[in-house]
């Protein structure tokens, strides 16, 4: 299964050309990065012929959000050095533009010679493009080469001000310096930050209204024979994360072939362990996740500690890790790159608060800013997500069987699940409810209730209407404190997760020879089960509602929604539960639309499609 990348040609379409530096901006191109770097590239498409020769971009993260540094920000040209004469790649009638998995490739067939350009990444901070050209001549080739990159300016319309953004000159190359500036919900920048274009020597580079160009003395390419040149593209945080990548680029630029070589093995493996022993009808779609996994790793920075992925990341509120988004992606992951899929669920877990809590969201920055008129963090401390993660821990462990990963991540679960019972069941039936933490941003009932509609991962969910008689309760320890909140209603989703918790916790301790846990967790899990199949199912209908917390009556009221499905996830349904909940899954009217399974079924009052 050698090659394999060559058999998935432009998968994901990630080619076009930024037309503004803004973030938010410019969605519709799709990046490609890899190795946990934090910029990331694009394919000129072919009827952008004025950025032939360049990688499109870089999309970079500044601290959390993706700006778009130029258009193209190393762009190749080629002159005829006898006469000066550019030799335009415009004019190249059909070039090959391609984005294999872990590859770009540009492809230019000219008159009198073949240009390749391939980009992939070899760091975590240092994406290396190779730049071949190929004499088609019988005589020797005289060429010049020439770069050019221009900055694009980013106004923030906020602030009334543009981020300056500076050329210098470096070693070997062009850097990209960054000012110290915090915006509020646009961008984080520091005068550490850097981006670099370093060659394997010394070059001449001009400056000039934030525009630079880099030339090189002439070349000579005998008949038939190939000139080949390899420059590292760099973009760091700090000066200790520049020091230690400058260190490695003088091994790359050195021996660029085997850090090729490196990359090819590695997506080999990836790509051969995704599709192992799976339906060759689903090939397409394995490689697409795979390469949309890939993409939107990050690595170490900042506050974040580990590898691990986001849920995207051209978007610009979605360059952080999210509790149950990384439970989802380590399952994923893990079939083909298990150690990202471990260390994944640990960057959580690396902020898991003293009471066991696991919070909603971690960025980059912790407390780089306050909000507008309030003390906080843009962290999202204020609610938790679905408890998700003693799947994920197990569903890890089925593929590797590393058990120390287990021994490791346990006690941490056991804190977690038993934190629902201590801060989300306020009447301590052992069935719990969504709702928030105490927090300088919890500070209303209508902002708890939002925060406790976030905890649930369907923000939007008409369940959570404050008009439908939601209100918030007070969870108070023995000393009469308040630790948390709960909304009054006791939800199918969170009870079905938290069944399965223990099913999965019981699978592990019995790993682990715990027993007692074992024991512990079956009796717990089967109390959940009963009282869900008894409370929260109605015959009528035939389908899952949360409750109210009072009469444990289902709200059927409120109309049905995804969450009511969830119990067959977690296998606890009734065999006639089951059968119920399917006819109202296949129903057109319900359900089955044209995209299916929508927040709230279409029967329901506030559906909207």
């Amino acid at each position: 299964m050698k090659n394999i990348r060559y058999k998935f040609k432009d998968i994901i379409d990630v080619k076009g050309v930024p037309t503004k530096a803004e973030p938010n901006d410019n969605l519709e191109i799709n990046p490609f990065s890899d190795r946990g770097a934090w910029h990331a590239y694009h394919l000129p498409r072919i009827e952008d012929r004025d950025y032939y020769g360049g990688f499109t971009g870089p999309l970079y993260i500044a601290q959390e959000y993706g700006i778009w540094l130029s258009k193209s920000f190393n762009r190749i040209r080629i002159y005829d050095a006898e006469n000066e004469k550019e030799i335009k790649l415009a004019n190249c009638k059909e070039p090959e533009l391609s984005y294999y998995p872990g590859l770009l490739v540009q492809k230019y067939d000219m008159e009198d010679f073949i240009l390749i350009l391939e980009l992939r990444f070899v760091t975590n901070r240092t994406a290396l493009v190779t730049t071949k050209i190929k004499n088609k001549t019988k005589k020797d080739l005289n060429l010049k080469l020439k770069w050019d990159g221009k900055l694009l300016e980013y106004y923030n319309e906020e602030e009334n001000e543009v981020l300056n953004t500076k050329l210098e000159t470096c070693k070997n190359g062009v850097k990209v310096k960054f000012p110290d500036k915090s915006w509020i919900y646009n961008a984080f920048t520091s005068n550490e930050m850097e981006y670099q274009v370093i060659y394997p020597f010394q070059v001449e580079v001009k400056i000039a209204d934030n525009k630079y160009m880099i030339e090189i003395d002439h070349i000579f390419i005998e008949p038939k024979r190939e000139y080949i040149i390899n420059t590292a593209n760099t973009y760091t945080f700090t000066k200790d994360e520049r020091d230690i990548e400058s260190k490695k680029i003088i091994n790359i630029l050195k021996e660029p072939s085997l850090y090729i070589k490196e990359n090819e093995l590695k997506w080999e493996k990836y790509l051969s362990n995704g599709l192992k022993g799976k339906d060759s009808k689903y090939d397409k779609l394995i490689v697409k996740t795979i390469e949309t996994l890939i993409t939107n790793w990050r690595s170490p920075a900042g506050a974040i500690k580990r590898d691990g992925i986001t849920p995207s990341m051209s978007y610009k509120w979605f360059n952080g890790m999210w509790a149950w988004d990384s439970w989802k992606q380590a399952v994923a992951v893990t079939s083909f790159a298990p150690e990202l899929a471990k260390d994944n669920i640990r960057a959580i877990f690396d902020y898991q608060k003293e009471d066991g809590m696991i919070i909603d969201a971690i960025f980059y920055n912790k407390n780089r800013y306050n909000y507008p008129g309030e003390k906080g963090t843009n962290w999202n401390e204020r609610n938790s997500k679905p408890p998700l993660a003693a799947w994920a821990v197990w569903e890890v462990y089925k593929v590797t069987k590393d058990k120390s990963f287990l021994n490791e991540m346990y006690p941490k679960l056991v804190k977690y699940h038993d934190w629902w019972y201590i801060a989300r069941d306020n009447d301590k039936n052992g069935i719990a409810e969504y709702g928030a933490s105490v927090d300088v941003l919890n500070f209303t009932e209508e902002e708890i209730i939002k925060a406790a509609a976030w905890e649930s991962g369907m923000d939007n969910a008409v369940r959570f209407d404050i008009d439908y008689g939601v209100k918030v309760l007070r969870n108070i320890d023995e000393k009469g404190k308040v630790i948390s909140y709960s909304i009054n209603q006791e939800s199918v989703d969170l009870n079905s997760y938290l069944y399965a918790e223990k099913r999965y916790l019981g699978e592990i301790a019995k790993v682990l020879n715990k027993t007692s846990d074992v024991n512990k967790y079956e009796k717990e899990a089967e109390h959940v089960k009963d009282f869900i199949q008894k409370h929260m199912f109605d015959e009528e209908t035939g389908f899952f509602y949360d409750i109210d917390i009072s009469t444990k009556k289902p709200l059927v009221n409120r109309g049905k929604g995804i969450e009511g499905v969830i119990p067959l996830w977690a296998r606890l349904a009734s065999e006639e539960q089951v059968e119920n909940v399917k006819n109202v899954l296949i129903d057109e009217n319900k359900f089955n639309t044209k995209v299916p399974f929508p927040t709230a079924s279409k029967d329901n009052p506030r559906y909207n499609p």
